[in-house]
């Protein structure tokens, strides 16, 4: 049996890898988007940093505090406007603190703190591991919107005609 909650290297790893990925970003390439109804990598970042707080934190206190706390399924698109006007290194640095700090909290609890419930709205019955699972796959497919975004902007033109078999979908 293991001894430790499932996806916290991931977790833990995810700001190194996308301060990897946005190294040498311009504020200009920051906030560039690729349609009107897409996210640009500072809005990315400012929803990274929101939902850090406002879901998986906020939920994993409910998850200890509470028995079988019920959740409300999550609604980015009611938080565009706080996305918008995001400062893409004031965003990631908030966001690196908060995971900072929930990965401390994770790491310092028991493995069997991952069987707690919660039921979810939407969702159902859930435990601390489905979250941990969901919040990993959240993680990543930012990671992946970053990284493509990155493509488009930084490298693509650059490549020249070595670029035009690419296939950049930001």
């Amino acid at each position: 049996m293991n001894d430790v909650l499932p996806c916290l290297d991931l977790l833990e790893a995810t700001p190194s890898i996308l301060r990897g990925l946005t190294s040498g970003i311009s504020d200009e390439e920051a906030r560039w988007k690729p349609a009107a109804d897409r996210f640009s990598i500072a809005e990315v970042l400012s929803h990274l940093s929101h939902s850090e707080a406002h879901c998986y934190r906020a939920r994993l206190d409910r998850f200890l505090a509470e028995e079988r706390p019920e959740f409300e399924p999550d609604d980015a698109q009611m938080h565009l406007d706080v996305y918008r006007n995001a400062d893409p290194e004031e965003d990631f640095a908030h966001f690196e603190d908060q995971r900072e700090n929930n990965i401390e909290l994770l790491r310092g609890l028991p493995a069997e703190t991952g069987g707690r419930k919660a039921l979810h709205r939407s969702a159902g019955e859930i435990t601390l591991c489905h979250m941990l699972h969901e919040w990993a796959l959240h993680d990543i497919g930012h990671i992946r919107q970053i990284a493509e975004l990155v493509r488009a902007r930084k490298y693509l033109a650059g490549a020249g005609p070595l670029g035009e078999d690419y296939q950049v979908k930001p």
